[in-house]
């Protein structure tokens, strides 16, 4: 069967590599690896019959990945550490190369295969640290924010770095064909952004209007792998076409849809390609180096490790997030096999240098859940044995602050809450991650402490053991559950309120002994529902039966435990049953001409009359004697029923003058 036997041995392997990689809670790219170098041509064992054609397969799983990456790419991801990211990885990058380029002199490297090695060592994973992220359940917090945007920043070097480092392998000619390249990638940047932008987002609307999920799939896989071949027989990169690919499409109305579709086909790809990269993997030479090897993984682990720690620190990233990202983005990544292969193949370097750094990537990739693990109890150990490190804070009250609202989040909720407890005069501490919105505060004159709530250090400055409420308003759940845990720890008595998404969250904050769970998107809901009920004129009373049952039924703690909720609910319900409604007179009213008291309208239907707008003019609780005129806007207050009679008494000249019911053009307008 030839090279179709060969995937299918391939994609076997693969799965048992992945099962097992899964089951050891490791990424799957670590399966896909294990699966290349057991069908491999230096195991010894069953090989596949050609290498070579996998590895040109491979070439589009390469394409694939830097396509889906685009499709991906998302400024507002990086905004909230724009200056880290933007600016710190470029630095982290470099200063990763020199530390490579030393490691690789050491070793008796060429010059040439030292920046080489500098440039592989220098990218970290992304797939293994999503998933350790995900795994710990530490998504949201600061580190991993910091993490993330320098992610998405090394990702995307890898374009430049795939164009510019084959150039350098004969620096005399590799400059002028480097010049050449530069100007060959701004004149396909620009037909791509400028025509590109234009066109593919049309030619994806007329294909997605045909409703045939299979032939927009198609047209996204020869959009991606099209472009990239245009960009091959330009004289560039394949896989930087795809990218650029990629990102004119991420800024269109399809992006998601492309980035859905694409997924599974990139993962098939990719799978291959990771193959490959175990195939080349010589475990004759590993087993002869093995010392080598892991002198290196160590080096370039400590030192990475170290380079990223103290960029977060110059930063502005205090406490336990320099740590964390250290520990975190110390391991060598899966674009670094891509950027090997075009070493490879472009003869920069041989097979024992990408068997070195491809066993070194390995070790360090299994490894990071474990060592990122370390964060929070090498940070507990630092703080017994040095000085405790300062907080930014900004406007908080005296030093011995107590019986506080504690309110983590200072986005849009919590700055709302903290200005309603500010125009009341209720003490409260704001604690914000994001240092823009940490800025906002103090701008406001808002109390704010700088940090991450879930860290112990954060809650003790905030003083959560002296603190009578905290209100939790930050999006992830699992970080509101750590927090909640945390705090009841050191304040045993505090009621806290968090906001969760779904029902099973709340439930799951409850049983955690949370005070009270507020569900945002289902009382938007509820608001939503009642002024639609409103409209198709149901009852007040239905309305807020329904509304009540509703809430009962969802906090049944809050209403369980507190009279007080009960008190509000109830006056709440008073509230919407004795509501304010708007009547226009017309000039043929029988009110026309008619003074307030002379209309009896108190006695004859049991409203009140609370204002009077008149040419644009509102008079507030007019007198007795005031005298209604055409056209005026009355403002009355009752039950529906007294409402409702105040109408017919208005109307009920004009519907006997008028049996087709001029009296119709009356409007009732609820507020």
């Amino acid at each position: 069967m030839g090279i179709a036997a060969d995937i299918i041995i391939l994609v076997v392997v693969a799965l048992l590599g992945a099962l097992i990689a899964q089951r050891l809670r490791q990424p799957l790219v670590l399966g896909y690896i294990l699966a290349g170098i057991v069908v491999g041509p230096h195991t010894g064992g069953f090989a596949i019959t050609d290498t070579h054609e996998i590895e040109l397969l491979a070439e589009i799983g390469v394409a694939l990945l830097l396509f889906a990456l685009g499709l991906e790419f998302s400024l507002a991801e990086l905004k909230p550490v724009r200056k880290v990211a933007l600016i710190g990885t470029p630095i982290q990058i470099l200063l990763t190369m020199a530390l490579g380029f030393g490691i690789g002199r050491h070793f008796n490297l060429p010059i040439n295969q030292a920046l080489w090695l500098g440039a592989l060592i220098s990218l970290s994973s992304t797939m293994v640290v999503l998933k350790t992220l995900m795994s710990q359940g530490v998504m949201g917090t600061l580190s991993s924010r910091v993490m993330i945007g320098m992610l998405i920043v090394q990702d995307l070097a890898v374009v430049p770095l795939m164009i510019i480092l084959p150039q350098l392998s004969d620096p005399q000619a590799g400059l002028p064909l480097l010049g050449i390249a530069v100007v060959k990638s701004a004149v396909f940047l620009f037909l791509m952004f400028y025509l590109g932008t234009r066109i593919l987002p049309k030619l994806l609307g007329v294909v997605a209007g045909w409703n045939s999920r299979e032939l927009f799939i198609l047209t996204i896989t020869a959009i991606g792998l099209g472009i990239g071949y245009a960009t091959y027989l330009f004289g560039l990169s394949f896989a930087f076409g795809a990218f650029i690919a990629g990102m004119v499409l991420s800024e269109s109305d399809f992006g998601h849809q492309a980035l859905s579709d694409i997924i599974p086909l990139r993962d098939i790809f990719g799978l291959l390609f990771f193959a490959s990269v175990g195939m080349l993997l010589d475990l004759h030479f590993i087993v002869a180096h093995w010392q080598e090897i892991l002198l290196l993984g160590f080096v370039v682990s400590v030192g990475k490790g170290t380079i990223f720690a103290a960029l977060a620190r110059l930063f502005g990233y205090a406490n336990i997030v320099p740590l964390s990202v250290g520990l975190g983005l110390f391991q060598v990544g899966e674009f670094s096999f891509v950027l090997a292969r075009v070493g490879l193949e472009s003869g920069a370097f041989g097979n024992d240098l990408y068997s070195m750094v491809l066993a070194t990537s390995v070790i360090s990739m299994a490894t990071t859940p474990f060592l990122s693990s370390l964060a929070a109890p090498l940070y507990r150990l630092r703080k017994r044995l040095f000085r405790h490190e300062p907080l930014q804070t900004a406007n908080l009250p005296d030093p011995d602050f107590h019986d506080h609202v504690l309110i983590g989040g200072g986005g849009q909720v919590g700055q709302h809450v903290a200005y309603i407890l500010q125009q009341l005069g209720v003490p409260f501490v704001l604690v914000e991650m994001d240092h823009t919105r940490m800025r906002e505060c103090k701008e406001a004159s808002l109390p704010v402490i700088y940090g991450d709530l879930s860290q112990d250090v954060v809650l003790h400055a905030a003083r959560v053991a002296d603190a009578k409420l905290l209100l939790l308003t930050i999006p992830s759940v699992v970080i509101a559950g750590e927090i909640v845990r945390k705090a009841q720890l050191l304040n045993k008595d505090m009621h806290i309120v968090v906001k969760a998404k779904s029902e099973e969250q709340m439930k799951a904050l409850y049983e955690n002994g949370v005070y009270m769970v507020v569900l945002a998107e289902m009382e938007a809901g509820l608001e939503v529902a009642r002024q639609t009920l409103m409209h198709l004129e149901f009852s007040a009373t239905v309305i807020q039966e329904y509304t009540d049952a509703v809430r009962r039924k969802l906090y049944a703690p809050i209403y369980k435990d507190h009279s007080d909720a009960q008190l509000i609910t109830r006056l709440d319900k008073v509230k919407d049953l004795i509501e304010i409604s708007w009547l226009e007179l017309l000039e043929d009213s029988p009110l026309v001409g008619k003074s307030i008291a002379e209309a009896a309208i108190r006695n004859r239907t049991g409203v009140s009359i609370v204002g009077v707008i008149r040419n644009n003019v509102f008079a507030p609780n007019p007198k007795a004697d005031y005298c209604f005129a055409g056209d005026d806007m009355i403002a009355v207050i009752g039950n529906p029923q007294e409402r409702e009679a105040f109408k017919l008494l208005a109307m009920a000249a004009v519907e006997e003058q008028d049996q087709i019911g001029v009296g119709g053009r009356i409007g009732l307008l609820q507020e």
